[in-house]
This record gives structure tokens, sequence and C-alpha cells, in this order.
């Protein structure tokens, strides 16, 4: 089985991504805007997509910018946050960011299929518990270049 079907098997329903580089080395940033043309390629346009810096604890050695990953997040349409894996720093916020995001285009879905007559509303007062959602994402892991 070659790279493309893998990828393709890899990105199936997909609802949310988050675009990792580090703040450290700018090729990783570089690299960004070919893991997104590949996300679009194989995703739904309403995937959710984060664009994450991270190590942002090592600010003498930042190669990007802050304001470089805003401006490029902010020209893909894409959600921005720095993190610091090494200090826990807005690690779980990423995630639950992209959590909500994502609950809040499944629920406006839901609603709009319910004014059609096609889909079911979530019941009402029915709760993420991001707590444990986002722990059970972490422990999924990720990959590294």
């Amino acid at each position: 089985m070659g790279y493309r079907a893998i990828t393709s098997a890899y990105y199936r329903g997909a609802v949310g991504a988050l675009l990792v580089y580090d703040v450290t080395r700018h090729a990783t940033f570089e690299n960004v805007d070919r893991w997104l043309k590949e996300l679009r390629n194989h995703t739904d346009a309403n995937i959710v997509v984060m664009l994450v810096g991270n190590k942002s604890d090592l600010r003498h050695l930042v190669a990007v910018t802050t304001e470089d990953g805003k401006s490029y997040a902010e020209k893909e349409s894409l959600y921005f946050m720095e993190t610091s894996a090494l200090e826990a720093t807005n690690v779980e916020n990423a995630f639950a960011e992209v959590l909500t995001q994502i609950y809040r285009i499944v629920s406006k879905k839901a609603v709009e299929g319910a004014e059609n007559g096609t889909a079911s509303v979530p019941a009402k007062g029915e709760k993420i518990d991001l707590k444990n959602d986002v722990s059970a994402l972490k422990r999924v892991g990720c990959c590294s270049s």
C-alpha cells in the first residue's frame, strides 16, 4: 500500500487537526504549508484546524515569532496558539479550543438538519466533558518529523 493510500485512510472522517511547528526551527514552520495543503486535499472543508507553535518556553531561541504564526493563521483561516509541552502551557487549551469549535459546527449542522427535517438536535443539556475528551486525545499522541 502506497503513501497516498495510507494518508487518505488516515485522514478519512477527521473533524479536527492540530498543525504543530517548533518555534525554534523555522524549517518546521515552512513545512506547515505542505501539511495544510495535504489536510485540505484529504478532509472535509468544515474541518477545524489549529496552528500550534510549540516550545514557547524557549523564548531566547525563537526563530518564528508569534506575529508570523498569527498572521499565517489569519491568512489561512486557522485557529492559533503557542504552547510549551515542557511546561504544559496551553496544551490542554489547544485541544479544548479545537473540541469546542468542532462541537459548535456539529451542533449548528444538527440544528440546520432539524429545521430541514433531516436530523435530530442533541438532547437539551447534553454536555461535553472536555477534561475527559482532552485526556483521551492526549493519549492518542502525535507525530514528530
